[in-house]
């Protein structure tokens, strides 16, 4: 029926190219020629298996029958109605094409027990027929897909929380189609970086945070505006991070825009921020890199509220920072010439300072006329800061031109040299 040179071949294909065992195959084989079978010569409620040698193309039909007594099935005796058995009573109709009694059993198989299966050769036949054949190849194609899915899932579920790389396959509707070889990564426009443009082609990196089986398929849920992307490329560019000298504790971030992240070392001889500023900055420009530009702020974590909350406002310098423990809240006081630091452009700096820290931040003057206040979410300006003829130029020369961090490159490679020192 088999052509063996062809099947021995498909099973070695799937298995090195798809990554599906040769027993997956020949269990599909099997059940496929049984079904076939079964449809052209059994009879109902038949068990029927086959058993196929891929060495000689031979295959055996066995029909199944399981051992029982009347505490499993009810005979339905000739001429009477089928009984009403009482609530609880979970026996079934006896079928002799699917049962056998323990008595006749043990005449067979000497110590058969209630529930053991009996085997009985059945007849080969010569051929199948169209019908037959069709059937056994839509089962088997069926068990290749089933036996693939299995093995996508095995892979790709153990890198949920990685990021992987692969190329842009087709756009639909926003959506981008992101071919990763033995899948299909999507990655909806809502979960895409604001203002990135793709071609088909393209190579693209992605956070993959879901892997979801449906019927149609695994669809693999790609992200490049999650905040742990930004914590998996720091992963890639920062060997601390990776061997968990360094911890990233927190990440605040708006995509393409501006983020916050907070680490804190476990070394007292690392510096946490200049382990993700790089030599001359290369790590963190490499980051900014991939995000197109996106501005990135480095905080230095600290258990003491006041000094985390006075280091996520960065670069804005704080008078004073007093909380509320009750209420969640801190009130921060700044100078004239800082507020427009302290609160950035639209009150992102405040926004993202408050997300980091998971504290309401309110921005205050020096004579406490509240100018901000942020729940993490939302910014009502009191009062919008202005750059006066006095402190315009100081507010120029404080605002960053490039993405920024709590020590510049220059600093972070003196604290390396330092400490290596």
């Amino acid at each position: 029926m088999f052509d063996l040179k062809v099947i021995n071949s498909v099973l070695d294909q799937l298995e090195t190219e798809r990554g599906i065992p040769k027993e997956k195959i020949l269990e599909a084989i099997e059940a496929a020629l049984a079904t076939a079978y079964k449809k052209e010569y059994g009879k109902k409620g038949q068990i029927v298996r086959a058993h196929f040698d891929v060495d000689s193309g031979k295959t055996d039909f066995l029909q199944v029958k399981i051992v029982v007594d009347e505490s499993r099935v009810y005979e339905e005796k000739e001429g009477e109605e089928e009984p009403e058995l009482p609530e609880g009573d979970e026996r079934v109709k006896y079928n002799p094409e699917q049962h056998i009694f323990l008595e006749d059993a043990k005449k067979i198989k000497a110590d058969a027990m209630i529930d053991d299966e009996i085997v009985f050769p059945l007849e080969n036949k010569a051929g199948y027929g169209r019908i037959a054949a069709q059937t056994a190849k839509q089962v088997i194609i069926q068990k290749i897909r089933e036996a693939e899915k299995l093995s996508i899932l095995n892979e790709y579920g153990k890198r949920e929380g990685e990021i992987v790389t692969g190329t842009v396959q087709r756009i639909e509707r926003g959506n981008i189609f992101i071919d990763l070889t033995r899948a299909t990564g999507i990655l909806p426009y809502e979960e895409q970086i604001p203002g990135e443009r793709y071609r088909q082609g393209e190579q693209v990196r992605a956070y993959l945070y879901r892997v979801e089986e449906s019927p149609r398929g695994i669809f693999l849920r790609l992200s490049r505006s999650h905040p742990q992307f930004l914590k998996e490329l720091f992963k890639i560019e920062a060997p601390e991070i990776a061997n968990g000298t360094v911890e990233v504790k927190a990440i605040a971030r708006e995509p393409g825009s501006r983020s916050k992240i907070a680490v804190e070392t476990h070394d007292e001889h690392i510096d946490p921020v200049g382990s993700l500023v790089g030599q001359r900055g290369v790590r963190v420009y490499t980051v900014m890199s991939e995000l197109r530009g996106e501005k990135i702020d480095i905080i230095e974590w600290s258990e003491d509220p006041i000094k985390f909350i006075e280091g996520a406002l960065s670069p804005a310098k704080t008078i004073s920072v007093e909380i509320d423990e009750a209420e969640h809240k801190a009130v921060v006081e700044v100078t004239e010439d800082q507020q427009s630091l302290a609160i950035g452009k639209g009150g992102q700096n405040v926004r993202l300072a408050a997300k980091l820290t998971g504290w309401k931040i309110d921005i205050r003057s020096t004579h406490g006329a509240p100018i901000a206040e942020t729940d993490g979410e939302n910014v009502e300006m009191t009062e919008v800061p202005t750059a006066t003829d006095e402190n315009k130029e100081i507010v120029e020369e404080k605002m960053p031109e490039e993405p920024t961090s709590t020590e510049t490159a220059k600093e972070a490679d003196d604290d390396q040299e330092k400490s290596s020192s």
